[in-house]
C-alpha cells in the first residue's frame, strides 16, 4: 500500500507531499491543474522513461520518492532526474536500476492510465487481456522460451538442409577469402614493424653516419665524453667529501656508465652490421603492400583483417559439421517442437477456461453499470496453422461486444462508444485485478495481504449521471480489498472516496505552482461544489454537496453493516469473509442456474464453448 509520496521540483510542482489511507483515494482538480503529473511521478517509481525535461524551469533535479507498506514491511523508493536527462533509482536507500526498480513497483503499485483505453480498441491486446485476468503470466513465458527453442532448432535443420550446391558455393567462398588471407598469413602487430624497419632501410646511409658520429664522441675524439667523465667524477667524488649533497652523483656514477657504454655497445653493433641492400627494402615493401590489401579489403586494421579471419574459420567449421547426422538435428527439432505444442495448448486450454469465466463476469458488471443488455464474447481463432504460431501460443483472440439489445455481436473497435469504452475498461482491470489477488471464484480464498495498489487514472471518461454513480461504488468496493488511487472529474465518483485530495494550480510572482491539499469535510463541500457548479457556486449547489457526501456514506454505511450481520455477534471479520463480502461489493458473485448462454465462442475454425 502506497503511504506516503514526496515530490520536488517535477514540472510544475515545487513541493508536494502526500499522505494517502486505504480504500479509495480520490483526486480531483481544474483540467490541467496538475492531476496528470502526479501519475507521471508514480509512473517514474514505477521505472518509467526519465527526460530532463520533467524537470522545473531553473532546478537542477527533481525527485520523487514513495514510502510502501507491504505485510507490515515498509519499502521506500526513489527516483531522481537531472536537468541533463540522466537519472538514479534508490531502493530502501540503495542504489538500484531502472529494470529493478520496474520490477519491484509493479509489485506494489498498477497504474492504469487513460491510454490502456485505446489499447483495448487493439485486437492483438485482448489476449494478453485474458492472460492477466488468468494470470497466465508463468505458463506464457514458459510457452514463450519453448518457442524460441523451437525457432533455434528449426533453424539449424533448415541449415543442415540447405541445398548442397548452395552449402559448396559458400565452402568455396570461404575456402578463397580464408586461403587469401592465410597465404600472406599476417601476424598481429606485424604492418608497425615492418613499417618501422624500412624507416631504418629507407635511411641507412644517414643512420650510418650518425652512429659514426656518436661513437666517436663517445670512445674516438681527444675530447671523447666517456674520457671526460673520468676527470668529472674525481672532482665530483672530491665534492662529496664536503658536501653531502654530492653523494647522490657520485652512487649513480657507475649506472651511468654503464648506460653510456651500453649506449656505445648498440652504436658499434649497428656499425658492425651488414649493410642494408636495395633488396631487402623492397622485400619489406612488397610485404606492406600485401598487408595493405588485406586491410582495404577486409580491415581498415590489421586487427581486423585477424578477426575476419577467424570468423571465415569458425563458419568453415560450421558448414563442415552440418554434414554430421541429419537424425540427430531432426530429433532435437521434433523435442523442441512437441515441447512448445504441449506447452501452447495448455496455454491455450486455459485461455479457454479462462474466457467461460471472464465472459459472465464482465457482463454482470457491466450490467450494474447501466449496460445491462449488453452481451460479450470471446472469439478465438485457433489453433493457427504452424506458419503463425507465435511466443504467445497457439491462438488468437478478440473481445466481441453488442451494447443494446437485437444488434449483432461485433467487433470491440466497431461499437464501442467512449463511455461503454470506459466502463469496459474498469470491468476489465477491476477483475483482473481481484481475479490475481485472491477474489476470483466462490472458494473464498484468503485476499493477499501484499496486493499492489491500484492507480486508476481518469476512468470516468465518457459517462456521467447515474452511471458515474454506480462507477462510484464499484471503485469505493474495489477499495475495501485494495488501496485505490483515482484521478476523476465527477463530483459522483468523487463524493465517494475515503480520503480526498484537491489539485489546485496557482500563479505566483510569474511562476507556475500545482498544490495538493488533502480535504476535511468542509473542503470535501467546497471542492463538490465546484465541480457541481464551476465558478457559479450557490448555497443550493453547497447544499446538494453536503446531500451528496451524506448519501455516499450512508450508502458506504450499509454496506459495511450488510457485511457486519453476516457475522455471528462479536465475531471479526475474517480473511475469507471478507474475501466474499469484497466479491459480492464489487458484483463479482459467480452466476448459477440452468438456462445460462454460451459465454465463450470458437472463430470459424473452431468449436463453440458450452456455458460455464
Amino acid at each position: 500500500m502506497l503511504r506516503f509520496l514526496s515530490i520536488r521540483r517535477l514540472a510544475v510542482i515545487d513541493s508536494v507531499d502526500m499522505e494517502f489511507d486505504a480504500g479509495l483515494n480520490v483526486l480531483t482538480g481544474e483540467t490541467g491543474a496538475g492531476k496528470s503529473i502526479l501519475v507521471g511521478a508514480v509512473g517514474l517509481l514505477l521505472g518509467g522513461r526519465a527526460s530532463g525535461d520533467l524537470v522545473r524551469t531553473g532546478e537542477d533535479a527533481a525527485t520523487v520518492e514513495a514510502l510502501f507498506d507491504r505485510d507490515g514491511k515498509e519499502t521506500t523508493v526513489r527516483r531522481e532526474v537531472t536537468a541533463q536527462g540522466r537519472s538514479r533509482a534508490f531502493v530502501n536507500g540503495s542504489l538500484a536500476t531502472a529494470a529493478a526498480l520496474k520490477e519491484l513497483s509493479a509489485t506494489l503499485i498498477e497504474l492504469h492510465g487513460q491510454h490502456e483505453h485505446q489499447t483495448l480498441l487493439d485486437p492483438s491486446t485482448h489476449l494478453t487481456v485474458l492472460d492477466s485476468y488468468a494470470d497466465l503470466s508463468d505458463l506464457r513465458a514458459q510457452a514463450s522460451q519453448s518457442f524460441a527453442d523451437l525457432c533455434s532448432s528449426q533453424k539449424d535443420l533448415e541449415d543442415y538442409k540447405r541445398s548442397s550446391s548452395e552449402r559448396a558455393s559458400r565452402q568455396e567462398r570461404l575456402g578463397f577469402e580464408l586461403g587469401e588471407i592465410e597465404r600472406i598469413d599476417p601476424q598481429a602487430g606485424e604492418d608497425e614493424e615492418l613499417i618501422s624497419t624500412r624507416d631504418i632501410l629507407a635511411n641507412a646511409d644517414r643512420i650510418e653516419r650518425l652512429c659514426t658520429e656518436a661513437y666517436a664522441a663517445l670512445y674516438e675524439r681527444d675530447d671523447a665524453v666517456l674520457g671526460t667523465l673520468d676527470g668529472v667524477w674525481r672532482r665530483v667524488a672530491e665534492l662529496a667529501a664536503f658536501d653531502s649533497r654530492f653523494k647522490v652523483h657520485v652512487e649513480a656514477r657507475e649506472e651511468i656508465k654503464a648506460l653510456l657504454e651500453d649506449l656505445a655497445h648498440t652504436l658499434r653493433q649497428s656499425l658492425s652490421a651488414d649493410p642494408p641492400s636495395q633488396a631487402r627494402l623492397e622485400q619489406v615493401e612488397e610485404r606492406l603492400a600485401a598487408l595493405e590489401r588485406l586491410k582495404r579489403k577486409y580491415g581498415p586494421a590489421l586487427a581486423d583483417v585477424l578477426s575476419r579471419r577467424d570468423a571465415l574459420r569458425r563458419e568453415r567449421r560450421t558448414l563442415e559439421d552440418l554434414t554430421g547426422s541429419l537424425d540427430a538435428v531432426e530429433t532435437r527439432y521434433a523435442t523442441a517442437r512437441q515441447a512448445y505444442l504441449s506447452l501452447a495448448s495448455s496455454l491455450s486450454q486455459a485461455r479457454h477456461d479462462a474466457a467461460r469465466r471472464f465472459v459472465p463476469r464482465v457482463e454482470e458488471f457491466l450490467g450494474e453499470l447501466a449496460m445491462e443488455q449488453t452481451r460479450v464474447e470471446v472469439r478465438f481463432r485457433g489453433p493457427l496453422p504452424e506458419g503463425s504460431w507465435t511466443a504467445g501460443g497457439l491462438d488468437e483472440a478478440e473481445l466481441f461486444v453488442s451494447p443494446n439489445p437485437g444488434e449483432d455481436l461485433r467487433p470491440l473497435v466497431r461499437v464501442a462508444s467512449g463511455g461503454e469504452l470506459s466502463r469496459l475498461m474498469l470491468a476489465i482491470k477491476t477483475l483482473t485485478a481481484v481475479s490475481r489477488h485472491g477474489f476470483s471464484d466462490a472458494f473464498a480464498r484468503t485476499p493477499s495481504s501484499a496486493a499492489p495498489g491500484l492507480i486508476f487514472d481518469e476512468v470516468d471518461a465518457g459517462i456521467g449521471g447515474r452511471v458515474a454513480d454506480v462507477v462510484g461504488r464499484k471503485l469505493r468496493a474495489l477499495g475495501s480489498a485494495f488501496q485505490v488511487l483515482c484521478i476523476t472529474h465527477l463530483p459522483q465518483i468523487a463524493a465517494y472516496a475515503d480520503t480526498h485530495f484537491a489539485v489546485a494550480k496557482r500563479v505566483s510572482d510569474g511562476r507556475t505552482t500545482t498544490t495538493v491539499a488533502r480535504l476535511d469535510e468542509a473542503g470535501r463541500v467546497r471542492e463538490l461544489s465546484r465541480m457541481l457548479g464551476g465558478e457559479g457556486v450557490t448555497e443550493l449547489i453547497e447544499s446538494s454537496a453536503r446531500e451528496m457526501l451524506t448519501g455516499r456514506r450512508v450508502a458506504a454505511n450499509a454496506v459495511s453493516g450488510a457485511k457486519d450481520e453476516e457475522r455471528p455477534k462479536g465475531e471479526s471479520e475474517s480473511p475469507a469473509s471478507a474475501a466474499s463480502a469484497a466479491r459480492r461489493a464489487t458484483g463479482l458473485g459467480s452466476k448459477t442456474g440452468h438456462g445460462q448462454r454460451a459465454v465463450a465462442r470458437e472463430g470459424p475454425r473452431g468449436r463453440r464453448g458450452e456455458g460455464e
